[in-house]
Parts: structure tokens; C-alpha cells; sequence
């Protein structure tokens, strides 16, 4: 349900038990805890906002001085507890280290979007209602059915961390559609409330209608791809790669959801919010492709370093783009102040490390005879927007005191740059467990100290002249892509009912009528046209079907004791073809004339913004409903959690812990790419 899941005592705190629909709930891993944790807080959120609520109408009501003091006093407590509430929720939101890889501890942590919580949704007995009262079928004998939907729905609230768990995600989003064609009916509500908490406040949202369950579902379908990005080995090709391509998938998934459903009255899912996640997510995917050119390690010559020095200009620029819409209104009052500090540090950082590599291009090499002088001019013009004043690119080349000094200038900005992004690496209290972020950044720092304490010259007069600015470029631009695995095919839980172009909540026809069919010299009196369901033409209207009630236009249905709802004309004239003058029972419908219908209002109150919930929602209280009406399924469930599964996955619990024993890739003797012992390293490795 909704309330956290307590934990069972043989579950192992290590593993994360998955299946192809769903996690086990039970099993505490780090995300799982956090997940738990979530729903609990949106539970507390909720209580507030009734009581906020509550005590709001009555400070309207009331005149009594002292009821209004009592009431406004007791306002301040609530919304002092929301406040509390939220910031929860923002830690939550920033607990980057529960979703990275448990062997990366080399890497700068990225961001994974938690995923929204639900309520539990009971659509049995209202299915069953509608089934009796619009199809004029036994609702009962659907109860496998609806138990296998709702079994569907109810493990995609625990998808698997892996593509077993965004096909769990999009086989549900698939099937919402068919739902919506055979009981979402325009005219009449279901009585079905869906309700999804805010991903970045903790706020309830209610509709009756579907829209907030398929919006709610691309999102969860993005974070499950953000967190497959973030778990992804970055130590490895194949981990980059698979890093990449999620980030990727996942900001292709939120266009969708934007382009799509472009009125959600959500935070998370408003135009602004989206656009700069997709943002954060093609970023990530663009740090992922620098880290994939510097895993081999970057080869300590001229042109290698000004191309990863424009990569890394090019991480920074993203990064900068990212920072400044989260600093927009209405963005900033919900994105996470953590996230907002990670966008400041990492557009220092890369920017800084381009101007190392710039700098060590031009203090580390020197312009030889045997060199292509028009290639590296070429290079170097290409890498800044406009030169130092009265320079040129071969005078920086062939001179040896400007090319020093400009070098000294790109390592003075690299210094201040890492200073920078320490600084604001101290100002976030969420910073402060990332021991792995800040091992990283000392580093860089320290090797851009040393590589300006090599350079430096006593007897020189030191020259504060400002580096100029290097130009972005990327070989590999991070693009948005709609993952193939968001479209499922899948068979309609309840095709049972008929042809959706017929029997669906749209359409209005009678109920079965039962007419006796004769044969007159073998003639039936009437002749089939239609695909499936078939429909009766060219009606003779002496004959004796005709009489007992046959209409041109009807749909037969059944024949004697053959339902043929989805038989064709032919399948249906070999019933009839035996038919002899006792005759045979055919049940048919007539269909009936929709131009009344009205379409239906969204049963969502979103006014009065920033209170942007659903006044519904904070009336209506499952929790007070029985649960006993939920049917349990007699066949095996979709909600097989996968305890038998052996394919466990390794847990995320653990934080990344700074490297004491050497085995970290600064601390190696030909380290990756970022290095603290690089800067007094002499091998062709950088």
C-alpha cells in the first residue's frame, strides 16, 4: 500500500531480488529505502495539507476573534511542518550516492530521478459495474481480468533497476489506452481516482480521468533510465556506453511526456521542469561521452590535448545551460538546491580542466622543425573566440616567453576555477557525504598547482594577464532518443467484450435482444456485411427474423450457443448455413444514437497555485476504504516478485569512500582520467 514497507528478517540487505515485473518490496536495499522512505514522507505531506485545508474553510467560517487566533496559531504549526516535510524531501531528492554504481568509486556521482509514488487503485468493483451495466455481461466472469490488471499496475510501482523494468512500465502504459476505450466512458464518471505525489514537493494530485496515470508513468519510465544510467560502471567501455544510451532515453522519454501531456497540473511535469531535466539528462549523457574519451587515458601531445580541452569546454557549457534554468522561476522554488550546487561545480570544474589542457598543450610542447606549423596554427585559432591583444596564433606558437605566458594564464584560471568549485562544494550541506566529489576536485585542484609550481619562474615578473575563453566543440553531441522498449505490443486484457470499434465505452447500443432465425427455401431473409463484429443488411422486412424484432444495421453476436463478436462474415455464415425452417436463436444489438454525449470535465481542482493538488485527493482517504473487496487472483499473478529468481542484483547501499590503499586511478602509476598523480607524471599518459 501506501505506507512504508517493513522489512522482512530473511531478506538479505545485500541483494535487490528482481523479476521481469517488479522488485521485492521487502528487499532493503538503498533505493528501496529511500523509495520507502518517499512514500512515507507523502503520506505526512498529505495529512498536513488536510489539515491546512480544514483549518483554512474554518478561518473563512469563523468571525470569534479567539476561534481565528486558535486557528491562525495552528496554521503556523502546520505550515512550519510542511516546510519540514519538504526539505525531507529535497534530501531525499538529493541522495545521488543510494543510485551509483557500488564499484564506482572514481567517478563524480550523477543525478537519478526518484520515482512517483501512487496510491493503491481498486478498480474491481467499478469495472465489474460498468461491465454489467454498459456491456450486459456478467461482471464476475472478468474477475481474472481486472486481477491481472491491477496485479500489472501494482508491480510497477517497484520496477526492476534494468530494461526488464521499463518494459514492466511500458507493457502498463500500453494496456492504459485499451482501459480508457472500454471503461473511461465520456459521458458518465468511473468513480476511479488516481493519485500520484509531486516527485519534487510531495503534493497529491487526483484525477478520474487517465491522463495523470500516463503522464505519471513516462516519468517513472525516464527515472527508471536515469537510475540505469547512474548505476552503470563508468570504470568500463561498456558501462560508459550503456550510461550514455540511458541518459539519452531518459531525455527522450520526458520530451514525450512534454510534448504529449503539455497541461499536468504537477510540478515535475510542467513544461519548465521538464525542459530542464532533459537538460540534466543530456548533460549527464555528455559527461559520460567525455569520460569515455579520457577512460584509455589522454595521450600527452599538442593536438589530443586542445581536442579534450574543447570536449571539456563543451561538458562545462551544458552544465552552465543546465544551472541557469534551474535558477529560473518557477523551476528553482522546487529543484533541489543539491542539484542546483552539482550544476554550479561541475561548470567550474570542466571549465577548469580545459584550461589545464590548454595550458599544459602550450607549456609541455614547443614548436619543432619537423612539426605541421599551418596545423597547429590552425588548431589553436580554432580553440579560442578571439586571441590575447596583438597576438596571433604563430606568434603564441613560435615564441616561447608569450607561449609561456599564456599557459601560466590558462593554469591561473584552472587554479581559480577548482577553487571555485570547492568553495561551493562546502556550501551544500547534501555535498558533504560525496567524500568521492571532493577527493576528485582536490585533486584536479592540486595537479593544476602543480603544473603552475613547475612553470613558475622566481625571477620573473609575474604577469596577471586574463586567459582567454576556449571555444566548446564535441565529436559526439548527446541527443535525445526515444528508447524502442517504450512501445509494447500487447493483447487487450479484455477482448472478451468485443472489437474495440464496437464495443468500447464510447459507443451506446441496447442490450442483447434474442431473434429466432428461419430458413424460407433456404433464404434467411437478410444478407452480412462487416469485418468482425458482422452487421445485418438489405433486410427483407416480411421475413420471420424481421417479425421477431431483426433491425438493418444490428450486430449479431451469438449464434445459438457461439459467441461471434469476433468472428467474420464468413466464420458467421457457416453457423447459418444449416439453418433450417424450425430456425435457430441469434442474439444481436442495436446501436443507439451517442449525439448527447458531453465530454468529461478532468476532476482535478489546480487553482490557487502554488497549492497545486486536488481537492478531491485531500478528501478522499483509501485508507478508510475495505480492502476485502480485492479480489485475489486464483492464477499465478503478474505480481510474481522474482524471490526464486537466482539473477540478483548487486546492492547500492554502500557510499563511495575516498581510496586509502592506492587502488584509485589517481593514485596509480598510469592513471584514467581525472588524476591527482598525473600532474607530476612524465609518462605520454595524461
Amino acid at each position: 500500500g501506501e505506507k512504508p514497507l517493513l522489512p522482512s528478517n530473511n531478506v538479505s540487505l545485500e541483494l535487490e531480488n528482481c523479476s521481469v515485473v517488479g522488485c521485492n518490496p521487502f528487499a532493503q536495499t538503498g533505493r528501496s529505502k529511500l523509495q520507502n522512505t518517499r512514500a512515507s514522507l507523502n503520506q505526512q505531506i498529505i495529512k498536513q495539507m488536510r489539515m491546512r485545508a480544514g483549518a483554512e474553510n474554518l478561518l473563512k467560517a469563523t468571525s470569534n476573534s479567539k476561534v481565528k487566533e486558535m486557528v491562525l496559531l495552528e496554521l503556523s504549526y502546520v505550515n512550519s511542518n510542511l516546510q519540514l516535510l519538504m526539505s525531507e524531501l529535497e534530501g531525499l531528492n538529493s541522495s545521488v550516492e543510494v543510485y551509483q554504481n557500488n564499484q564506482d568509486s572514481a567517478n563524480i556521482p550523477l543525478i537519478a530521478l526518484g520515482l512517483k509514488e501512487t496510491k493503491e487503485v481498486d478498480f474491481s468493483t467499478p469495472f465489474k459495474d460498468f461491465i454489467l451495466e454498459h456491456y450486459s455481461e456478467d461482471g464476475k466472469t472478468f474477475e481474472d481480468e481486472i486481477a491481472d490488471f491491477m496485479d500489472l499496475r501494482q508491480a510497477c510501482r517497484t520496477p526492476s533497476r534494468s530494461e526488464a523494468g521499463v518494459e514492466l512500465l511500458a507493457k502498463y502504459y500500453s494496456h492504459l489506452p485499451l482501459i480508457e476505450s472500454r471503461f473511461f466512458s465520456p459521458t458518465r464518471q468511473t468513480g476511479i481516482f488516481f493519485t500520484w505525489y509531486d516527485s519534487f514537493t510531495g503534493v497529491p494530485l487526483c484525477q478520474q480521468n487517465l491522463s495523470l496515470e500516463k503522464a505519471s508513468i513516462l516519468f517513472n519510465m525516464a527515472a527508471l533510465y536515469s537510475q540505469i544510467g547512474t548505476r552503470a560502471n563508468r570504470q568500463t567501455l561498456t558501462g560508459l556506453e550503456e550510461a550514455v544510451s540511458s541518459f539519452q532515453k531518459a531525455a527522450g522519454v520526458l520530451n514525450n511526456l512534454k510534448e504529449t501531456f503539455t497541461h499536468t497540473p504537477s510540478y515535475d511535469m510542467s513544461p519548465a521542469m521538464l525542459s530542464m531535466l532533459i537538460r540534466l539528462m543530456l548533460a549527464q549523457a555528455q559527461e559520460c561521452l567525455f569520460e569515455k574519451i579520457a577512460l584509455p587515458g589522454i595521450r600527452n601531445q599538442f593536438y589530443s590535448l586542445m581536442k579534450v580541452a574543447q570536449e571539456a569546454a563543451k561538458v562545462s557549457e551544458i552544465y552552465d545551460q543546465v544551472h541557469q534554468c534551474m535558477i529560473q522561476t518557477p523551476v528553482k522554488d522546487n529543484v533541489p538546491f543539491f542539484w542546483s550546487t552539482m550544476s554550479q561545480i561541475k561548470t567550474n570544474h570542466y571549465r577548469s580542466m580545459a584550461h589545464y589542457f590548454v595550458a599544459s598543450a602550450l607549456l609541455d610542447h614547443q614548436l619543432g622543425p619537423g612539426d605541421d606549423e599551418d596545423k597547429q596554427e590552425k588548431t589553436l585559432s580554432q580553440v579560442y573566440d578571439s586571441l590575447p591583444e596583438g597576438c596571433t596564433a604563430l606568434d603564441i606558437l613560435k615564441n616561447k616567453v608569450e607561449r609561456q605566458r599564456i599557459g601560466k594564464a590558462h593554469i591561473r584560471r584552472a587554479i581559480l576555477g577548482h577553487e571555485e568549485a570547492l568553495r561551493i562544494y562546502g556550501l551544500c550541506k547534501n555535498t558533504n557525504n560525496l567524500e568521492v566529489l571532493q577527493e576528485i576536485l582536490k585533486a584536479s585542484h592540486q595537479r593544476s598547482l602543480n603544473k603552475y609550481s613547475e612553470n613558475e619562474n622566481e625571477e620573473e615578473f609575474t604577469d596577471y594577464m586574463e586567459a582567454p575563453d576556449i571555444i566548446s566543440k564535441t565529436e559526439h553531441k548527446a541527443e535525445m532518443e526515444f528508447p524502442a522498449a517504450a512501445k509494447v505490443k500487447v493483447i487487450d486484457f479484455f477482448q472478451r467484450l468485443g472489437p474495440l470499434s464496437v464495443f468500447s465505452a464510447k459507443q451506446r447500443w441496447t442490450a442483447p435482444r434474442t431473434i429466432r432465425v428461419r430458413s424460407d427455401d433456404r433464404d434467411l431473409g437478410f444478407t452480412l456485411k462487416g469485418d468482425s463484429p458482422v452487421q445485418v443488411v438489405s433486410l427483407d422486412p416480411l421475413c420471420a427474423a424481421a417479425a421477431d424484432g431483426l433491425k438493418e444495421g444490428d450486430y449479431i453476436v451469438a449464434v445459438g450457443d457461439t459467441e461471434c463478436k469476433w468472428m467474420s462474415v464468413s466464420d458467421v455464415m457457416r453457423l447459418l448455413k444449416d439453418v433450417d425452417e424450425e430456425g435457430i436463436d441469434i442474439q444481436v444489438v442495436s446501436m443507439m444514437d451517442n449525439s448527447t454525449a458531453m465530454p468529461t470535465k478532468s476532476a482535478t481542482f489546480c487553482g490557487n497555485l502554488p497549492k497545486t493538488y486536488s481537492m478531491i485527493c485531500l478528501a478522499y482517504n483509501e485508507d478508510d476504504k475495505n480492502s476485502k473487496s480485492r479480489k485475489v487472483a486464483k492464477k499465478s499473478s503478474f505480481l510474481s516478485w522474482g524471490l526464486k529468481n537466482k539473477m540478483k542484483s548487486a546492492s547500492t547501499l554502500s557510499l563511495p569512500t575516498a581510496d586509502k590503499a592506492g587502488t584509485l586511478p589517481w593514485n596509480k602509476p598510469c592513471p584514467t582520467f581525472p588524476s591527482s598523480s598525473s600532474y607530476n607524471n612524465d609518462s605520454g599518459l595524461y
